[in-house]
């Protein structure tokens, strides 16, 4: 099939976590046989930061406005056999509607932000979809399962609300045999509703555990925060970079923002990636994180400071390496990109189906 994609961006990682997303679904799609246009606007803040300024798997263009969006790719978008626009691309409500306008094939929404996008919607804040605007959309690809998938068909009208979990590329995170050189690290640009976490399950750790070495990678962070002297602050961590910075920790930290802890069943690509290297995951809890990992033989849950102090104190190397080990095979069973882009192309055949289009050829050849 013909592909093109809106994205927030593929060509560039800084303080996003879109571009590795679509990295590694479109590189699988690229290996099932499919042509692949992204467009990305290009704006001044990714500019200087594209760590994969030609992707190798697809076609890649940036635009400046959405006149030249429209003037230039009209033709590809029109006759594409699958449309996707995704979440946070600028004045998305319009390029949406251009979208359902120009397109013949199939019109999705991929909703990498989906508990952000619902409470941004309560709030009549549509940056980048509005109601009437899902119920356009033959699919809405969704980050988060359980019964916000309900709530996306039965209250904002989509003909298919799907999940589509993030994706670990399993090539490019695995298991290496490195010294560490953290007791506990973390990756992740600020947010304002994450930061009491991280100060509650890492500094406050750190802080107890004066000779623990802690670490904390990702860009924004205010220079108000007051880190404990034994963190380690690293402004921006290239994904080039991220295996290694995982197999150099004892344990990693997942951190869930407020509003997927709300709706739960919203894993983050991070914690895919830590979990394909073989590194114990210590998370803080929502519903939905016990059905994709086992507390305690697969994941570690952290409700408080003590929790981390116990796991980094009282569990053996040969414990920590097993639920490393353990998460990683759950994850490479049912969690990578190479799976993410089997459910895509069966979730767009549901819905040429549902719209009577006429049938697919078989998985890879379509």
């Amino acid at each position: 099939m013909k592909f093109v994609i809106i994205g927030l961006s593929v060509t560039s990682s800084w303080g996003n976590g879109h571009a590795t997303t679509y990295r590694a679904l479109l590189k699988e799609l690229a290996k099932l046989g499919h042509d692949i246009l992204f467009l990305e606007k290009d704006v001044p803040w990714y500019a200087p930061h594209r760590d994969l300024p030609n992707p190798g798997f697809c076609k890649m263009a940036l635009y400046e406005t959405n006149e030249e969006l429209w003037n230039s790719y009209a033709d590809e978008v029109a006759n594409a056999d699958v449309v996707i626009v995704g979440s946070y691309v600028q004045q998305g409500v319009e390029v949406g509607e251009w979208v359902i306008k120009t397109a013949k094939g199939i019109k999705a929404f991929y909703d990498i932000d989906t508990p952000v996008t619902l409470a941004k919607l309560q709030r009549q804040d549509y940056e980048y979809i509005t109601p009437e605007l899902i119920s356009k959309y033959d699919i809405y690809l969704s980050f988060t399962g359980g019964s916000i998938l309900q709530h996306l068909e039965q209250h904002y009208g989509s003909p298919a609300a799907r999940a589509l979990y993030c994706s670990v590329d399993p090539e490019q995170y695995y298991p290496e045999n490195k010294t560490a050189k953290w007791e506990l690290g973390y990756l992740g640009t600020y947010s304002d509703d994450r930061q009491p976490t991280v100060n509650l399950l890492l500094n406050n750790a750190a802080t107890a555990y004066p000779e623990g070495t802690f670490v904390v990678a990702g860009p924004q962070y205010p220079e108000s925060i007051n880190w404990p002297e034994n963190v380690e602050r690293i402004e921006h961590l290239p994904p080039a970079l991220h295996r290694d910075f995982y197999n150099t920790q004892k344990y990693t930290l997942n951190v869930t923002r407020q509003d997927m802890i709300k709706a739960g069943y919203s894993p983050s690509v991070r914690l895919f990636e830590a979990a394909a290297c073989g590194v114990p995951i210590i998370s803080d809890y929502w519903d939905g994180l016990t059905s994709l990992f086992e507390e305690g033989s697969e994941i570690l849950i952290a409700r408080n400071t003590q929790d981390v102090l116990n796991y980094l104190n009282t569990i053996s190397d040969e414990e920590r390496r097993r639920i490393g080990e353990n998460a990683r095979k759950k994850v490479l069973k049912g969690h990578t990109a190479e799976a993410r882009a089997k459910e895509l192309e069966e979730y767009i055949r549901e819905a040429i189906k549902a719209k009577k289009f006429k049938a697919l050829p078989a998985v890879g050849k379509v």
